[in-house]
């Protein structure tokens, strides 16, 4: 897990809106990746990995207080798994606060198995989607390493978790990201087949000139705002974005 406190998140998300940051969204970025669309504004996608409950919890109130476009990767069988479970019923009354897990109790009911219990469910995500500002696409059905699955594996992950993003939220779901950014020319090939249009790895970058729509690369954030200010100068900056990349990879 990836954890920048709700307070540093609220920080950095309020650094984009002040510093009039564009927030694009993905088709907004694949059409200046395809020459359709030609934006002079400092821009950033922000996405979110695997649809965590407090993605609903924390992160929603955030993006709609400061007006700033999110895409979340889903991993499909958690969404099921948690849209199935009886939450308690305060959980259930529109408007009532939802409590989740601690940091600490949240890990360990990953690591056994219980990733459900701290994941977003089916309503959570129509009603962040409805707002205009979050859309959902697919993190596989499992979060497999994809590197490592059948031709069989890799076509239920990937066609399986598309197809139910699509059932349920009732719009096209074009976009993947591998877990763990594990995945080979047989998943990539597969991938296409399905009629995945780009795909986001975990590879530290930003989108360049001239780059693969099936191999977008991302910054990882981390839970400073100060960090975050200073990347956001340079990766937003060609010139020097270019130059620290190139240093930071000696």
């Amino acid at each position: 897990m990836v954890t920048v406190t709700p307070e540093v998140f609220e920080g950095q998300m309020e650094f984009l809106h002040k510093s009039r940051y564009r927030t694009l969204k993905i088709d907004d970025l694949l059409d200046i990746i395809n020459g359709k669309l030609i934006i002079k504004e400092k821009s950033v996608v922000v996405t979110f990995d695997d649809g965590w409950l407090d993605n609903y919890v924390y992160a929603y109130p955030v993006l709609k207080r400061y007006k700033i476009n999110a895409a979340i990767f889903l991993i499909t069988d958690r969404v099921e798994m948690a849209s199935n479970i009886v939450r308690s019923q305060e959980s259930k009354i529109k408007g009532q606060e939802i409590t989740i897990p601690a940091h600490s109790e949240s890990k360990n009911l990953i690591a056994n198995g219980q990733s459900h219990k701290v994941s977003i469910n089916w309503d959570m995500a129509k009603e962040m989607q409805d707002s205009g500002l979050v859309e959902f696409y697919s993190h596989t059905k499992s979060h497999a390493k994809c590197d490592r699955l059948s031709e069989k594996e890799l076509w239920e992950e990937l066609h399986e978790s598309k197809k139910i993003i699509e059932e349920k939220l009732s719009k096209p779901c074009p976009y993947l990201c591998w877990p763990y950014g594990k995945y080979n020319e047989t998943a990539m090939q597969i991938a296409k087949d399905i009629g995945y249009k780009a795909i986001f790895t975990t590879r530290h970058g930003v989108v360049e000139k001239n780059p693969n729509p099936f191999s977008i690369k991302r910054i990882v954030v981390k839970d400073n705002i100060a960090w975050f200010k200073k990347r956001m100068v340079i990766y937003t900056n060609p010139i020097i974005s270019e130059l620290y990349l190139k240093i930071k990879k000696k």
